[in-house]
């Protein structure tokens, strides 16, 4: 491929946002021990993480076309590695560690949050054939991404102990490091020829196809999201799966399956129109969403978690696609708006889902099926887009 490097570095820079978002994670007992945190401030940097991405994703329309992609990546990778180091030494330059923690929590996330704006764009303005294809595959990279930072660290803690996660948080570093200097390099396309003027806010704001790409946008996020942020607690709480046992096969699996979709799709592409089967993609998560929610019995509920991950692989990098060749001209604003959508919903979906199981005892699998309003509104938005062109292409012919 002649873009090799570019599309390698945006493969990579995927890598990281799941590192980003996954890896500290993983950390917030050691960190509640070693610190002394309370159960109120291990919340807060969790909900910092996602508020700085949210804040990104909308800063980043503003500046990153007057800096350029490049510098734009470059800087995202900057913020990521310094965020990730900072959580090994900020809280011993600080007055207090949790201020320190914070500090990194910003830092990283600032990082992750211009990735995501960043990355699918870069891969949008490739001279590329299909790009419904490269899209699905580069979005794969999330999850193996975040099928990496469990396995190795579960490994490397198992091997040399959860007290050395230090070193381990600086070989993440580093991964980030050797990236920039794939960016540095690689050949970077504008998404919008020289001399074009991409859409404002306004003008994409006045088009009908915008709001409806919004709202799978955030129904993309909320699916996903709905169930992978409670899917620990669900296999260890409602289940009894063991926790160790529950991460590794459940949490592992769910990001298995749906890097493995998006792959599927990416393989398949040119056979499959994207429309139908973002279609058959929702109504699967549907499906999932009952599967987990109804049955009094494990072993379908669990089926459903792996239905869940395979079924919600193609709705945002597919969204993305979608709204990429129907808005041409959306530009960095269009991509900026859509990531801000999507992370809207990675928050709504599982706080619908705890706040219904909070407001009924305890009950998680009635907070799951409300959680399902967000596959059945994506599947509605398709399936209103089908009818739509159906009746067009029927009026057409009656004239």
């Amino acid at each position: 491929m002649k873009y090799k490097k570019t599309v390698l570095a945006c493969y990579m820079g995927y890598v990281i946002q799941a590192i980003v978002n996954n890896y500290a994670a993983l950390l917030l007992v050691t960190f509640q021990k070693e610190y002394l945190l309370s159960m109120t401030e291990m919340t807060l940097l969790i909900t910092v993480n996602f508020v700085v991405q949210l804040l990104m994703d909308l800063a980043s329309a503003f500046f990153i076309d007057k800096i350029g992609y490049r510098a734009s990546a470059v800087l995202a990778h900057i913020a990521a590695a310094a965020g990730l180091g900072g959580l090994t030494f900020f809280p011993v330059l600080t007055a207090d560690a949790f201020t320190g923690l914070l500090g990194a929590v910003i830092c990283y996330a600032a990082g992750g949050g211009l990735l995501e704006v960043l990355i699918s764009p870069i891969i949008e303005a490739l001279p590329l054939e299909n790009k419904e294809k490269h899209m699905s595959l580069l979005h794969s990279f999330y999850c193996w991404g975040h099928m990496a930072v469990v396995l190795l660290s579960t490994i490397f803690f198992a091997v040399f102990g959860i007290q050395q996660w230090r070193i381990l948080t600086w070989l993440w570093v580093l991964l980030s490091a050797l990236n920039i200097i794939l960016f540095v390099d690689c050949p970077i396309f504008p998404l919008i020829s020289k001399g074009e003027k991409g859409d404002s806010l306004s003008s994409l704001f006045h088009k009908p196809v915008f709001w409806p790409l919004i709202l799978m946008m955030v129904c993309s996020g909320a699916s996903n999201n709905g169930i992978s942020q409670w899917l620990s607690a669900f296999l260890e709480g409602t289940l009894a799966v063991p926790k160790n046992v529950g991460d590794l096969t459940g949490t592992m699996a769910y990001a298995m399956l749906m890097g493995l979709s998006r792959v599927m799709y990416a393989k398949c592409s040119e056979k499959i129109e994207l429309k139908k089967a973002i279609l058959y993609s929702s109504l699967g998560c549907v499906m999932a969403y009952l599967l987990i929610s109804i049955p009094q019995a494990p072993l379908l509920n669990i089926l459903g978690c792996s239905l869940c991950g395979f079924s919600v692989g193609l709705l945002w990098p597919g969204t993305f696609s979608i709204a990429s060749s129907a808005m041409r001209q959306g530009g960095t604003l269009l991509f900026a708006l859509l990531a801000l959508a999507g992370d809207i919903g990675c928050a709504a979906g599982p706080g619908l889902v705890g706040a219904v199981t909070g407001r009924y005892g305890g009950d998680m699998k009635l907070g799951i099926l409300a959680g399902s309003l967000f596959p059945i509104i994506m599947l509605l938005c398709i399936l209103y887009g089908n009818i739509k062109k159906i009746w067009k292409v029927r009026k057409e012919n009656e004239i």
